[in-house]
C-alpha cells in the first residue's frame, strides 16, 4: 500500500520530485535572462507583431465590406488599411514633435510658478518644513531628466522605424506561413491543433487591441474636450499621452489624470481649473473604464483582476513602460496557449476571470499532446472485450 500510494511521487520526472523543480528553475531563469537581455530585439518584434494582428484585423474587417453589390477587392483593402494605421501613427509623432518646442520652452516658466508655490508653502507649514521642500526640489536634476528624456525618445524612434521594417515582412508571410506551420507539423492532426492555438491568439489579440485603441481614442478626445475650453498648456499632448497610458491596465487611467492635473496646478494661478481637470478627466476615466469598456469587451478576455496586475508589475519590471503596453496582449496569448495544453490546462483555468475557458463551452476541439490513446490502452481495452 505504502509503495502504491508513493509510486506517482517517485516516478522519474514526476511533479512531485526534486529533478523536475530544479528543471523548472533553471528554465525559469533562462527565459527570465532571455527577456531581459533580448529586450532591444524583443521589444520591437512583439509590438510589431501586435501592430501586425491589428493590422490585419482592419483589412479583413474592409474586405468584407461591400461596394454596391461587389465585395472590396483585397489589394484596396490592404492599401485602405495600411493608410489608416499609418494615419494614426503620422498623426500621434507629428502631436508629439510640434509640441516637444513648446514644452522646453515653457519650463522656465512653470519653475517661476513654483517657486510661488513654494512660498505659499513657507506661510502655511512653517519655514522649517518648507526649507526642507525647497531643498528637495533644489536638488532635482533637470538637465539629466532632459537628457533623459531625450534618450528615451531617441530609442523610441528608432525602436517605432524598427517596428515600420517588420510590418512589410509579416504582411508578406502571412499566406504563406499558414502553408508552412502545415508542413511544419508533419502530419495534418497537429497542423490542426498548431492552427486552432494560432487562430485563437489572433482572434482574442484582435479583440483586445481593436476594442482598447476604440475606447482609448474615446478617452483622449473626452478628456481633450476637458482641458482644451480651460486653455491648459498642450493639451494636445495630454490627450494624446492619455490615449497611450489608458492602455496600461489600471495605472495608466491614473496616471492620464494626474499629469495634466498638475499642469494646471502650475500654470494657473486658481485651483478651479485644476479641480475641474480632475474631476472631469476623473469622470471620463471612470465612465468609460467601468461602463464603457466592460460592455464592448465582456467577458472575451476572460482574465483573472489579479493575474492583469501580476502581469503588469512582471512585464514593466522586465521591460520598463513598453512591458506595461504588453502586458495584457502578452497574458492573453499565454493564458489561450496554456488553455490547449492538457498539462498546463489547470494553470490557465487559474488565470482566468471565472474558471471557464473558451474552449471548455464549445465542442471539444484539438489540444496539443491529446492524440490517440497509446497503443498500450488499446490493447488492454481489446483484451477486456475478448475477455
Amino acid at each position: 500500500m505504502r509503495d502504491v500510494i508513493s509510486g506517482p511521487d517517485r516516478r522519474e520526472g514526476g511533479i512531485n520530485t526534486l529533478s523536475f523543480w530544479a528543471k523548472l528553475a533553471v528554465i525559469t531563469a533562462v527565459v527570465i535572462s532571455g527577456l531581459v537581455f533580448g529586450a532591444g530585439f524583443l521589444i520591437p518584434l512583439t509590438f510589431a507583431l501586435i501592430l501586425f494582428v491589428l493590422l490585419t484585423a482592419v483589412i479583413d474587417w474592409i474586405a468584407g465590406q461591400k461596394i454596391g453589390d461587389a465585395p472590396v477587392p483585397r489589394w484596396l483593402a490592404h492599401i485602405i488599411g495600411i493608410l489608416l494605421v499609418l494615419t494614426g501613427l503620422g498623426a500621434t509623432l507629428l502631436i508629439l514633435g510640434n509640441q516637444a518646442t513648446g514644452v522646453s520652452e515653457a519650463l522656465p516658466r512653470y519653475e517661476a510658478k513654483l517657486a510661488q508655490i513654494i512660498a505659499r508653502l513657507i506661510s502655511a507649514i512653517g519655514e522649517e518644513n518648507a526649507k526642507i521642500v525647497q531643498d528637495g526640489i533644489a536638488s532635482l536634476d533637470y538637465s539629466a531628466f532632459a537628457a533623459t528624456t531625450f534618450n528615451s525618445a531617441s530609442a523610441f524612434l528608432s525602436g517605432f522605424l524598427l517596428v515600420l521594417l517588420y510590418i512589410p515582412f509579416l504582411m508578406s508571410e502571412r499566406a504563406p506561413m499558414q502553408e508552412k506551420l502545415k508542413l511544419a507539423a508533419g502530419d495534418p492532426e497537429t497542423g490542426l491543433q498548431i492552427a486552432s492555438i494560432l487562430s485563437d491568439i489572433s482572434e482574442g489579440v484582435q479583440k483586445y487591441v481593436g476594442i482598447k485603441t476604440v475606447v482609448s481614442l474615446i478617452t483622449g478626445l473626452l478628456s481633450y474636450a476637458v482641458m482644451k475650453p480651460m486653455g491648459l498648456d498642450f493639451a494636445e499632448t495630454w490627450s494624446v499621452l492619455t490615449f497611450m497610458l489608458n492602455f496600461i491596465p489600471s495605472i495608466g487611467s491614473v496616471l492620464a489624470v494626474i499629469f495634466p492635473a498638475l499642469v494646471a496646478l502650475v500654470q494657473f494661478d486658481t485651483l478651479t481649473p485644476f479641480l475641474i481637470i480632475v474631476f472631469g478627466c476623473g469622470i471620463v476615466q471612470f465612465t468609460i473604464g467601468n461602463i464603457l469598456e466592460p460592455a464592448l469587451t465582456g467577458k472575451s478576455l476572460n482574465l483573472s483582476p489579479f493575474m492583469v496586475i501580476l502581469s503588469l508589475t512582471f512585464w514593466t519590471s522586465i521591460w520598463g513602460a513598453p512591458g506595461a503596453l504588453l502586458s495584457v496582449p502578452i497574458t492573453v496569448c499565454v493564458l489561450i496557449v496554456f488553455s490547449h495544453l492538457p498539462a498546463t490546462r489547470p494553470v490557465a483555468i487559474l488565470m482566468s476571470g471565472d474558471g471557464q475557458l473558451r474552449s471548455s463551452s464549445e465542442p471539444e476541439r484539438p489540444t496539443l499532446g491529446k492524440s490517440k490513446p497509446p497503443v498500450n490502452s488499446q490493447m488492454a481495452a481489446q483484451t477486456g472485450e475478448a475477455d
